[in-house]
């Protein structure tokens, strides 16, 4: 199978570079200036053994490549990125008949769980996978993935339930690239899971996480984040089948410690001009006004975090007792409010 990673920054380009590396065929597919530095120097990617530079196709669109029977897609932009992306290689035809909708699989490498649904509107075999893999995109052309002995773990199987044997030889070719794959018949349930940890994301983006007052409006968010999911009857991994999951990889602290924030703070510090928050603390929101949940803290976050994506402020510029006090105003009885 040949991987089309459907843009190559943190995620997506660890996984591009990590199936390279193990003689795969895969083609990446980024814009800008990163598009242009992926294919004039290739792409740089370090990890605890050290950097390599990756020269492997590469794409500005769905335009530059004629797609195969044999390939698999694999969807790792933004959430809020996912309907253009979607949209534009779904009609794509396929050599031997058919579109990439209705022929290819595709794969959903997306923090929290609005994707897969995005991509069932346009897509017949989607596959839903739970992405625990810290990297960073460091600058256009390179990409740092900072876990040893594997740089992550990618719990994946099909949409919305169920297993099959491409997912199995997906799974495959991860585990032979340093990547962990666990299959399993659902998918969700481990994406649920890292939702909740997600919900972190605009905390860090907005204030850093080392102050005890950005840990506390985290301790809050994912309080509501429970208690919404329950409301909804949604069920999750359980914390302790996270940990053991978490515990087969581990950051290396020489390399980790040039990572920087997580995709949220990333964003702001590249400027992106979007954020993931609608889709992370955001869902959390949505589902506490389906199913008559309050949700005060994560609507600051998701609010806090837009305004900062849109007007171009810098990562972890509110101080994070600000931070608290416009939770805690949010969260206080409307008749308490000044």
């Amino acid at each position: 199978m040949r991987y089309i990673i459907i843009g190559a920054g943190a995620v997506g380009g660890s996984i591009g570079a990590r199936l390279a590396e193990a003689g795969t065929d895969v083609v990446l597919v980024a814009r800008g200036a990163h598009y242009e530095a992926l294919r004039d120097r290739g792409l740089e990617f370090t990890t605890p053994e050290g950097t390599g530079v990756h020269r492997v196709p590469v794409a500005d669109g769905p335009g530059d490549v004629e797609l195969r029977p044999d390939d698999v897609l694999v969807l790792a932009v933004k959430t809020q990125d996912a309907p253009a992306a979607l949209g534009a290689w779904a009609g794509r035809p396929v050599a031997g008949g058919g579109t990439a909708g209705e022929e290819l699989p595709l794969v959903c490498a997306q923090n929290g769980v609005e994707g897969e649904r995005l991509a069932l509107r346009r897509f017949r075999r989607v596959y839903a996978m739970c992405v625990w893999l810290p990297a960073t995109h460091v600058e256009p052309g390179a990409v740092l993935a900072p876990s040893t002995p594997y740089t992550g773990i990618l719990h994946l199987g099909r949409y919305p339930s169920g297993t099959d044997d491409t997912v199995r030889a997906i799974a495959g070719d991860l585990e032979k690239a340093r990547l962990l794959a666990p299959v399993v018949a659902d998918p969700m349930r481990w994406k649920y899971a890292k939702l909740l940890g997600n919900l972190a994301n605009a905390v860090e983006a907005l204030s850093g996480l080392a102050d005890d007052d950005a840990r506390a409006v985290y301790q809050r968010a994912v309080a509501e984040g429970w208690a919404v999911l329950s409301a909804a009857g949604v069920d999750c991994a359980t914390q302790q089948e996270q940990d053991e999951a978490r515990a087969l990889f581990r950051l290396d602290p020489a390399t980790s410690a040039r990572r920087g924030g997580g995709s949220s703070w990333q964003s702001l510090a590249r400027g992106a001009g979007s954020i993931e928050t609608d889709y992370l603390n955001g869902e959390i929101v949505l589902l506490g006004r389906l199913h008559g949940v309050a949700t005060p803290v994560n609507e600051t976050l998701q609010r806090l975090a837009d305004a900062f994506a849109a007007q171009g402020r810098a990562a972890g510029s509110l101080p994070a007792a600000e931070l608290r006090a416009e939770a805690d105003r949010s969260a206080a009885p409307a008749a308490a409010r000044p």
